[in-house]
């Protein structure tokens, strides 16, 4: 069986998230469709001071009219500095502090200032940092659908792949009619994240933050167990 997730990219985005592609055997970043604004492509939350605070990835032009891999960053100079600097303030005492920091700074460093190639080098990086192994593809490179819309593209997609199975985060429940996937031969799955706390800098836990809280606290390794904490619908 073959296991094909589909989900535009995020900012270091929560642990569920990653479940989703812990989850898929092909993992398709949805780079050539159009930009959320105040969504999570260009934003996450950490911990800071005992609270969820923003980190933020400035933006040139940003429009929900373009596509995400049309948009571009705004210059390193502007931003690198000062989130790097928010990140080490926040989890400079975290047990996994300088396993973590050096792979967060490498992934601000990334040259390219698209945001699509920024972020899927982002997603790959942290996938293989935490022992994930699916393929990790971005839809504007191989499909050549962009002309379908919505249920249609994704069901290409899964044809192309060969997927028997399409996995998607339960939130997207109402956007698919299952029988259009089992008319294809593809059996449409979603998963519920069952959050797993860990010890945090804060005095009671906060779910869903960004995956960086995590990793800071538990590592690469003591993530595992949270990878696999979701349920099958």
């Amino acid at each position: 069986m073959s296991a094909v997730a589909i989900m535009q990219p995020y900012l270091f985005p929560y642990i569920g998230y990653w479940q989703l592609l812990h989850a898929s055997d092909c993992f398709v970043v949805y780079d050539d469709v159009n930009y959320i604004n105040r969504g999570w492509i260009n934003r996450n939350r950490i911990l800071i001071n005992n609270a969820a605070g923003l980190i933020t990835l400035p933006l040139l032009d940003a429009s929900q009219n373009r596509k995400i891999n049309q948009i571009q960053i705004a210059p390193a100079a502007q931003w690198q500095r000062r989130m790097l600097l928010s990140m080490q303030m926040a989890y400079g005492k975290a047990p996994c502090f300088y396993q973590v920091f050096p792979l967060l700074e490498h992934l601000l460093s990334f040259e390219s200032s698209n945001l699509a190639q920024f972020l899927t080098y982002q997603i790959q990086m942290m996938a293989s940092f935490m022992g994930l192994t699916a393929r990790i593809i971005p839809s504007s490179q191989i499909y050549n659908n962009a002309h379908l819309a919505a249920q249609e593209r994704i069901l290409d997609i899964c044809r192309q792949e060969g997927a028997t199975r399409y996995i998607n985060a339960q939130g997207g429940r109402s956007l698919y009619e299952p029988r259009a996937f089992a008319n294809a031969g593809i059996d449409l799955q979603f998963i519920a994240m069952q959050p797993l706390p860990y010890r945090q800098r804060g005095k009671v836990f906060t779910p869903y933050l960004s995956i960086i809280d995590a990793l800071m606290e538990v590592g690469a390794q003591g993530i595992k167990p949270h990878l696999e904490a979701y349920d099958y619908l």
